[in-house]
């Protein structure tokens, strides 16, 4: 058995990682330490510490350490257990959402330039993010027009040119008709510009025009003409008055009672470039400069597009760590400043405006959602939790189930979860939906600290009456299946119908006595985005199962049927089983399937 206070005696005066553990051995939180001693002893000590840590030290039933040579080596450490294992009391960076960068893979041979939303450490250069996805297609679409670059996604050799080729869009790398030097050179060009050194490039250009004037090539002259003008339309587009600095990012927080809200603004070349923003919740009692610093590292631990400086309002603990760690991975000085007068502090001012900003609004958004959700269905007190479930089948085939949760007027993905329906054979999607609905009850009953977490306060059936029946019946069962197991709970679960209109688009929510209730625009959409999430997750998953049947079936053992026809003959007829009862003239109907291969398929199944 593991003894606190005795594994405390044992914990060296030395740098390293600490691991804390709950009674299931689930990791609930990671931190590193100078001094592992000094540090794992406070958080058993009666020292003022906050309710969140009081709670996580509650639970904490063991934990483990790992020593490191210095503090650096904590830190990246640190990191990446953070990153496996996504502990539930550290600061976590949620990737809800992604912005796009424009990417050049300057390790080909001949480089290509892209849209992405994923950051990768490939070697590559990224470009962004961009808060507009559109001005990063805008990007693209004018190096594209300017710039004659492969467009394709793959460099392969050819027999014959593209047709960006023939249209003077390529110089046809493809076929060897441009040397490496000479297609490298529109390639830092590119490079030049998307890192706004825009004066550099057109001071270039404007000597290769001059030149080209001198030789009487006035195409030539003409063409550069008119990429000075365009680059320099580009250029003004970007430019932001009032940023001195080079490549930086500003860092702001601002909270609430709910939650915190982090706004990082991005300058490059001393452009604005973009903004993200991300949401924490229950972390309000914690200070701001532990959620900085979680929050640093967390975000640049996997993103190669790191500036030269990081401005914040308050010194973090581990600044210098943190600093070395990112300038070891960018090659050159990283540093984490924090202004304190002039421009530089005004903009951190700006980036903390803006993140409260932002908060404001979204709680707002969510608190408007909410009240009108609670007047429109006539409840008692806020709905905090929704769920709703969708089935998918072909034919009564692969039989699935998914889940969403609408929590506080947010749809959680992260809290989704996916079904196989185990006790419905054929289509009978009422059944399904009772079935489905009574598993997920149970397991919040049988286990409350598990993966479904607390039950809801409301269901939104996906349909009309028949769903909603189908819900209602499942929520009785369960009742009366707790009530005979002595489990002393009392649902008071509220039933609604998601209504879809014929083009199968939400156009209203349905009671359980068939009245449909008005509700406005941004709660329709709401719904209407919450409907097509569950539906999403079911028919994904559905499609999984379905093509790993697809690659893996009897079908494989016939003479004459390869993948084409196997896809084509279980999308005709759903499964396996279905194709073994065809007639002969059943399976000629499908394309390819001449009368031997039908032959060889009743034979063989």
């Amino acid at each position: 058995m593991f003894n606190i206070e005795e594994e405390l005696k044992k914990l060296p005066n030395k740098p390293g990682v600490y691991v804390m553990r709950d009674k299931q051995d689930n990791i609930i939180y990671v931190g590193k330490a100078i001094s592992l001693k000094n540090r794992v002893r406070q958080y058993f000590r009666k020292t003022d510490k906050t309710a969140r840590i009081e709670k996580m030290v509650s639970l904490i039933d063991h934990f483990e350490y790992i020593v490191v040579e210095n503090e650096a080596e904590a830190l990246i450490l640190e990191c990446n257990l953070i990153k496996k294992n996504r502990p539930k009391y550290n600061v976590l960076l949620k990737d809800d959402k992604t912005y796009p960068y424009i990417k050049v893979d300057l390790k080909s041979e001949y480089p290509g330039v892209y849209i992405t939303r994923r950051l990768v450490n490939d070697g590559s250069k990224y470009f962004g993010p961009y808060a507009n996805p559109g001005a990063a297609k805008e990007m693209i679409e004018f190096i594209k027009q300017k710039y004659k670059i492969r467009q394709c996604r793959t460099l392969k050799e050819r027999t014959r040119p593209c047709l960006n080729y023939h249209i003077d869009r390529c110089l046809a790398p493809c076929m060897g008709y441009v040397s490496k030097e000479e297609y490298r050179e529109q390639i830092n060009e590119i490079v030049d510009l998307l890192e706004g050194k825009t004066e550099k490039i057109i001071k270039e250009l404007k000597s290769q025009m001059k030149q080209a004037s001198e030789n009487m090539d006035y195409e030539k002259a003409a063409y550069i003409r008119d990429k000075i003008q365009a680059i320099e339309r580009v250029s003004t587009k970007q430019k932001v008055s009032n940023i001195s600095e080079n490549n930086i990012d500003v860092i702001g927080i601002a909270k609430s009672d709910l939650q915190v809200c982090i706004e990082i603004f991005f300058v490059r070349g001393s452009k604005m470039i973009g903004r993200e923003h991300y949401f924490y919740s229950e972390l309000k009692d914690m200070e701001d400069k532990e959620i900085l610093s979680g929050f640093i590292k967390q975000y640049y631990l996997d993103n190669p597009n790191i500036p030269n400086r990081i401005m914040i309002k308050e010194e973090i603990e581990d600044k210098t760590a943190i600093e070395d760690w990112l300038s070891t991975i960018l090659g050159k000085k990283v540093e984490i400043k924090t202004p304190k007068k002039g421009e530089k502090l005004r903009f951190v001012e700006m980036a903390e405006n803006n993140a409260k900003v932002t908060l404001e609004n979204k709680e707002k958004d969510k608190s408007e959602i909410l009240l009108e959700l609670k007047e429109v269905l006539g409840l008692e007190k806020l709905p905090r939790k929704i769920e709703t479930f969708d089935i998918s089948n072909i034919s009564g085939e692969f039989l699935v189930a998914g889940m969403c949760v609408l929590q506080d007027g947010v749809i959680k993905k992260n809290l989704s979860r996916r079904f196989k329906i185990k006790t419905v054979f054929g289509q009978d999607d009422p059944r399904c939906m009772k079935e489905v609905i009574t598993r997920r009850l149970k397991h919040s009953i049988e286990n409350p600290k598990g993966g479904f977490g607390a039950l809801p306060e409301i269901i939104f059936a996906d349909g009309g009456i028949t769903q909603i029946r189908a819900t209602k019946e499942a929520i009785a069962d369960v009742q009366k299946w707790a009530n005979q197991n002595k489990k002393n709970i009392t649902l008071d679960i509220k039933v609604f119908g998601m209504v879809k209109n014929d083009k199968h688009q939400t156009r209203a929510l349905m009671d359980e006595n068939r009245k449909e209730l008005e509700i406005s625009e941004n709660l329709m959409n709401l719904i209407t985005r919450f409907q097509d999430t569950v539906h999403d997750t079911a028919i994904t998953y559905h499609r999984k199962l379905r093509e790993k049947a697809i690659t893996k079936s009897d079908l494989d053992e016939i003479e004459g049927i390869g993948e084409a026809k196997k896809k084509l003959l279980l999308k005709k007829f759903g499964s396996v089983g279905k194709i073994k009862n065809a007639s002969i003239e059943e399976l000629m109907s499908v394309k390819g399937i001449s009368k031997t291969i039908a032959e060889n398929i009743k034979k063989n199944l």
